[in-house]
């Protein structure tokens, strides 16, 4: 998460009620009346026109946090009790990673420009006379305005209006999107392609209104701890950034909730930077040009979809999430594992492993703590295994490359960050699938920062990184 704002703080408050309902066993008993509760008569609305309104969008994004897309049709005809009892009942998790919760979606603009009141009414009428679909016409102030079902959104009247006053407003979403992955369908609803999605999450960070969700699996790792089974946490290195407590006392809070035991994924990622920096070393002795990391699940997912001829360069070496489940598959094969991190990618990533049960991200354990009362300040610091500083910062931009260069199994190579994927880096993607490297190695993040800035997360990245360099001078 980029920065806090209401929408973070209003779906952290609906992931803190459903915990506490599922807690006190009364999620399918009192789930219709939550937002009732959440937003009574003497409540005034949070920017939308009523309570009334509040309530209906409230209903409609408890779906993804129960774990379900939003129907097409009405949940009025269907109460979230319903939802919530196929939630208690269900086996499987949704195929889907990401949902648009259109009710929610109505701030967004139908056309792209706007003409303002800057407008004189000239003459000359350029907006008028380049508009290739006659869009634009004068209204009886002798105005002009744009007629939004005409349309295209090509700009030639912006470009022509010599007072400027035409203004080009983006549409959130599909501004971050670096890939084109989200857009309006035929009837104006934004809808995620997921054959272009490389699930970076910025989406979801740059919507206002809080409309894009991830769809929870909270309900089922609760499943599954309230039935005793064996449980298993897999912390991403990120968690240091996360609170500004010891990272001890932190593990020791997220073993509160209930799981068996919580395990750091950088014992992972000394797996990763030994083999990365070996898989590097064998590729320049063959006089491979260049190869790129592979850890960040979103870039990967960049290159397949939208760059494939790259993947030849990009590093076989597996995940430190996939390296840690590895090794804790082979040691409890009958236990849950569920990774905690930022990234939404890392969804995607585990249902491809297979070996991996459930996601969480760090917003959705903050809600888990906060719903079951546990606070981090509070606990008893929990002992740390011992791992290498290289191998925890993997967590911030940089930290990859570093670990490559610790293990000096390259002698000298040149190499380049890539510290955030936007439109600008995936023109960079594809130049280097084209060969047009200027250096052997290259670092990918898809956040900018690294992890502790995944759309995840639950603190900004200004705070994130201040936790996190306390963090890891509290281990060194």
């Amino acid at each position: 998460m980029a920065y806090i704002n209401n929408v973070m703080i209003i779906r952290h408050e609906l992931i803190v009620r459903l915990v506490k309902l599922f807690k006190e066993g009364e999620l399918s008993s009192k789930i219709n009346s939550l937002p009732v509760e959440l937003y009574p008569k003497s409540r005034k609305p949070r920017g939308r026109c009523c309570i009334y309104k509040e309530r209906a969008i409230t209903r409609y994004k408890m779906l993804p946090l129960l774990g379900f897309e939003v129907p097409e049709g009405d949940i009025d005809l269907y109460p979230l009790q319903n939802y919530a009892e196929k939630a208690l009942q269900r086996e499987e998790q949704a195929d889907r990673i990401l949902t648009v919760v259109d009710e929610a979606c109505t701030g967004c603009v139908q056309a792209n420009y706007v003409v303002t009141n800057l407008c004189r009414g000239c003459v000359a009428s350029p907006c008028v006379m380049n508009c290739p679909k006659n869009a634009i016409r004068f209204t009886p102030t002798g105005q002009t305005e744009i007629k939004v079902e005409e349309c295209v959104n090509c700009g030639l009247c912006q470009k022509a209006c010599p007072y400027h006053a035409i203004i080009y407003i983006p549409i959130p979403c599909e501004e971050a999107c670096p890939v084109g992955a989200i857009s309006k369908n035929e009837k104006g609803v934004e809808e995620i392609d997921a054959d272009k999605c490389i699930y970076c999450g910025k989406c979801i960070t740059a919507c206002p209104f809080g409309a894009i969700f991830e769809l929870s699996a909270i309900i089922d790792v609760l499943k599954v701890i309230e039935q005793k089974q064996q449980v298993i946490a897999m912390v991403a290195p990120a968690i240091l950034a996360q609170y500004q407590e010891s990272p001890g006392k932190v593990l020791a809070a997220i073993k509160a909730v209930g799981f068996s035991d919580v395990v750091e994924v950088a014992r992972g990622a000394e797996k990763t930077a030994s083999h990365e920096a070996e898989e590097l070393r064998e590729k320049l002795e063959q006089n491979v040009s260049f190869m790129t990391t592979s850890c960040c699940p979103s870039y990967v997912e960049a290159v397949r979809k939208h760059a494939p001829g790259l993947l030849p360069h990009v590093s076989h070496t597996p995940s430190p999430m996939a390296y840690t489940a590895e090794e804790l598959r082979e040691k409890h094969p009958n236990a849950k594992l569920v990774f905690i991190g930022p990234c939404v990618a890392k969804r995607k990533e585990a249902r491809d492993l297979g070996s991996v049960d459930y996601v969480l991200s760090f917003e959705e354990l903050d809600a888990l703590m906060t719903g079951m009362e546990i606070k981090p300040e509070s606990m008893e610091a929990q002992a740390l295994e011992s791992y290498t500083m290289e191998s925890r910062g993997f967590a911030q931009s940089g930290g990859v490359l570093k670990a490559v260069l610790a293990e000096k199994k390259v002698a000298n190579f040149s190499y380049e960050q890539i510290d955030g994927i936007d439109k600008k880096a995936i023109k960079q993607i594809k130049l280097l699938e084209k060969g047009k490297n200027t250096v052997q190695f290259y670092e990918v993040m898809a956040c900018e920062g690294g992890c502790i800035s995944g759309p995840g997360a639950n603190v900004k990245s200004a705070k994130a990184k201040k936790n996190f360099i306390l963090s890891m001078k509290s281990l060194s």
